[in-house]
C-alpha cells in the first residue's frame, strides 16, 4: 500500500470530465492532501475521449496513474469502460452512471456531479469539504442542481466491485 488513491475519470468531451476532476482535485486538497492531476484531452472539442487522473494522498510523485493502479474508474460514457479498464487494478472499483437514477437527475450536465457522489462514500473526505469546493466552482443554481446530483450519486449508489484480470496485450 503506497498511500496514495489513484481516480481516473473518463468520458466525453462536454460531458464535465475536466469539472469532475477538478472537483475532486480540490475537495482532496482542501482535506489536506498532496494531490496531483494530470488530463488528456484529444478530439473533446469533437465529443472525443477525455480522461484524468486525480492521485492524492500523503506524498504524491507524478500525476500520471500507472497502467492497472487507478484504485477507481469513473465513466461518465459507457463506451469509455473498455478503453479505459486496463487502468483499473485487480480489486478496484468501477462507477458508471448505471449506478444513478437519470430521471432524478436535475440535468443531464450533471451527471458529473452524481458520479462523484457515489465516489465520495469511499474516501475520507467529508461532505462538507466536498459542498465548499463546489461552491466556488458552480454559482447560485448551477451549485444547487449539482449539490442536489451530488447527494443522489450518494442515496443511489451500490458497491460493486470489478475484478479484473489484465491480459499482456492490453498493456
Amino acid at each position: 500500500m503506497t498511500g496514495i488513491t489513484n481516480v481516473l475519470i473518463a468520458g466525453l468531451g462536454g460531458q464535465g470530465v475536466l469539472t469532475a476532476s477538478d472537483l475532486l482535485a480540490f475537495s482532496a486538497f482542501e482535506f489536506g492532501f498532496d494531490v496531483k492531476k494530470s488530463e488528456i484531452k484529444g478530439m473533446s472539442q469533437r465529443g472525443g475521449s477525455v480522461s484524468s487522473d486525480v492521485r492524492f494522498g500523503k506524498k504524491v510523485w507524478s500525476p500520471m496513474i500507472p497502467p492497472c493502479e487507478a484504485d477507481y474508474l469513473v465513466v461518465l460514457e459507457p463506451t469509455q469502460i473498455e478503453p479505459n479498464l486496463f487502468m483499473l487494478k485487480e480489486g478496484g472499483l468501477l462507477i458508471t452512471p448505471k449506478e444513478i437514477d437519470l430521471n432524478k437527475l436535475p440535468g443531464k450536465q450533471t451527471i458529473n456531479s452524481a458520479l462523484l457522489g457515489a465516489l465520495s462514500l469511499f474516501l475520507p473526505i467529508p461532505v462538507e469539504i466536498w459542498f465548499k469546493v463546489m461552491s466556488k466552482i458552480f454559482l447560485n443554481e448551477k451549485f444547487e442542481k449539482n449539490k442536489v446530483a451530488f447527494l443522489l450519486g450518494c442515496d443511489s449508489f451500490v458497491k460493486k466491485p470489478v475484478n479484473v484480470s489484465i491480459q499482456n496485450n492490453q498493456l
